[in-house]
């Protein structure tokens, strides 16, 4: 303390001040309190200790003394001081006690490893209101509230108990858990896991208990000098369908998504792992994620950290005596929240990453162009309420932002779809629950936003559209991606192909293309007898208008000029609605004849497909 006041010569005896160097004792204590710091890295070895003692350089100022005892357990008027004693818990995995970050001379109330060399701060109480003198005293009240005050009796920081306690004890558990608790009771007054700093342990939640609304969510350090919440926080939204959400300056930074029984949907490498296990609950009186460790031994932490605006995991190895990063998010570009703008998806490998939802154009092309996406995409054809619409599926995604959503966890998928199409509000839906084969109904209202493209492990999701959009703007790498809702629509099986093609016979056969056989859907087409193709064992049991809209946009399929022929989204928006379809032209690949006049030899279209073939005669020598 004399030292903290520059009054370190007090402590020489008046009758030897006369008879030594006054600047050389001083210069003893510094040293002399620098061997003493709380942590061993900080400490001086011997060599630099002589070599201190023999020049007369300028020093490091010394840290707070670590050499005072402890306990893990304080009771009732007991304190933790730090100007007499500094007593701390230390028994354990943790220690708790009052320290100074970095190069800060404000004093705070801290928890950190206690068998790692790196100091590591887990949980601070004080972090906005540091002491700024060198005392410091946590104790329990008279009234069974948890006190962090200095000498003079200023409070900086207190914890009050959910209810008044006869033997009010305070314990840092091996989870580093600080807890009150009234005697041998099991249940906590008061617990620092509640209150979480900007470090999630194994066993602490992460979100909501709804009970008494009390949030629980990471809050990162201002810098490593100071402790004070920053701008990067974690934590759960509650939506109808909550999900997973960083903030930073008070705005969506990034989303993890909603959980969809396996996972948050926007963490795709969220996996059964050897280090941890995990868990999301969510019922009428909490909704908290929540991770445990599969081995003892394995340390890690889950932090959110300002310096790299990023929430991390670390694990420790001892090996190398360091922490080393096992994940961190955002992991890129992409999961940049809403980086597409409304009815954008972004797509890591393309460049540009963000494109349009199929059916969707940008809403200011211009702006598009130039990479300014913030503006998104609008809707190609107008969704009218009273018109016919269809659901296209889309595979592989983050689902979007839940903000504006609805969840029923009874119903199955057909049924969320029936609930959807009534509601013209409601533009998508999908299962809530991708566990097993999959349960339960979103419904999501207004724009898509934030949503995003995985190789691997994304999720499906029903977007509504008007029933005549063609999908124009289906780009390459993108067509794999959505496709239409398989809805009932008829199936043959390969008994009746067989029949109907009077087992493959040659002579319906009409030619040949990459996909195999095309057989005579042309010249009955030409002379209106279409039906004619169906064997009459089959008539009983097709449609017929169904039958005659698939012929149809078979030899759409297939019309020599490529331009012609839908794309496979339009295929599955033909063969689903019922809006009015074009004539189709001339197939382009037919044996024996000449190529039709919708593309010539000799036409500069370079569009047109040319499909030759070769027959190879094998004959021995």
């Amino acid at each position: 303390m004399l030292y903290k006041e520059q009054r370190s010569l007090e402590l020489v005896d008046s009758d030897l001040r006369n008879s030594c160097d006054l600047s050389k004792v001083v210069q003893s204590i510094h040293i002399g309190l620098l061997c003493v710091q709380e942590l061993p890295e900080d400490r001086p070895s011997m060599s630099t200790v002589v070599l201190m003692l023999s020049n007369e350089g300028v020093l490091p100022q010394a840290k707070h003394p670590g050499f005072f005892t402890g306990r893990n357990t304080l009771k009732a008027e007991n304190s933790v001081s730090s100007n007499t004693a500094n007593n701390g818990f230390k028994r354990g995995k943790f220690r708790a006690r009052v320290f100074s970050p970095g190069s800060s001379n404000g004093r705070y109330l801290g928890i950190w490893y206690k068998k790692i060399p790196i100091r590591t701060i887990v949980w601070v109480a004080n972090r906005q209101s540091p002491i700024k003198d060198s005392s410091g005293s946590l104790m329990i009240n008279s009234t069974g509230n948890l006190v962090l005050s200095n000498e003079t009796n200023t409070v900086f920081w207190s914890a009050n108990s959910i209810k008044t306690a006869q033997e009010p004890v305070l314990h840092l558990l091996d989870s580093g858990n600080l807890v009150m608790k009234d005697g041998n009771a099991d249940n906590y007054l008061w617990q620092s896991f509640d209150y979480p700093s900007d470090t999630l342990l194994p066993g602490m939640k992460l979100g909501w208990d709804l009970r008494t609304r009390l949030n629980r969510r990471l809050i990162s350090w201002k810098s490593p000098d100071d402790p004070s919440p920053g701008e990067l926080s974690t934590g759960i939204e509650l939506d109808a369908y909550p999900q997973g959400l960083m903030w930073k300056g008070g705005k969506k930074y990034f989303r993890g998504g909603p959980w969809n029984g396996l996972r948050f949907s926007g963490a795709p490498e969220l996996k059964n792992n050897p280090v941890f296990e995990f868990k999301f609950v969510a019922n009428r009186d909490e909704v908290y994620y929540m991770y445990e460790l599969l081995n003892e031994s394995v340390i890690t932490r889950l932090v959110v950290n300002e310096t790299a605006s990023a929430r991390q995991r670390y694990v420790w190895v001892e090996a190398d005596t360091s922490w080393k990063l096992y994940a961190s998010v955002p992991r890129d570009y992409c999961d940049t929240y809403g980086l597409c703008g409304a009815n954008g998806v972004c797509v890591i490998s393309d460049s540009p990453v963000c494109r349009c939802l199929e059916g969707f154009r940008p809403k200011v092309a211009e702006s598009w162009n130039s990479m300014d996406w913030s503006q998104g995409c609008v809707r190609e054809e107008r969704l009218e309420c009273a018109g016919k619409h269809d659901f296209v599926k889309f595979s592989g995604l983050k689902l979007p932002d839940a903000t504006y959503s609805w969840v029923n966890r009874s119903m199955n998928l057909r049924e969320c779809r029936e609930a959807c199409s009534k509601n013209c509000s409601c533009v998508a839906y999908t299962n809530s629950d991708i566990s097993g084969r999959g349960n339960g109904c979103v419904h999501w209202f207004g724009d898509l936003v934030d949503i995003r493209q995985f190789a691997d492990d994304g999720q499906d999701l029903y977007i509504r559209m008007p029933s005549s959009n063609k999908g124009e703007n289906e780009e390459d790498g993108f067509n794999d991606v959505s496709h239409r809702e398989d809805l009932g629509l008829p199936l043959l099986d390969l008994a009746t192909v067989i029949h109907a093609t009077e087992n493959f016979s040659v002579k319906k056969k009409l030619g040949e293309g990459g996909f195999g056989p095309v057989y005579k859907v042309w010249q009955l087409w030409t002379e209106g007898r279409p039906l004619e193709l169906i064997d009459s064992f089959s008539d009983d049991v097709l449609v017929r208008p169904e039958v005659m809209r698939c012929i149809h946009v078979g030899l759409l399929c297939v019309q020599q000029n490529a331009d012609d022929r839908p794309n496979m989204s339009t295929v599955v928006l033909m063969l689903n609605g019922e809006s009015t379809l074009p004539l189709p032209k001339q197939p382009g690949f037919l044996i024996d004849m000449v190529p039709s006049e919708t593309c010539s030899l000799s036409s500069k279209n370079a569009s047109c497909s040319i499909n030759d073939f070769t027959i190879t005669t094998m004959e021995g020598r």
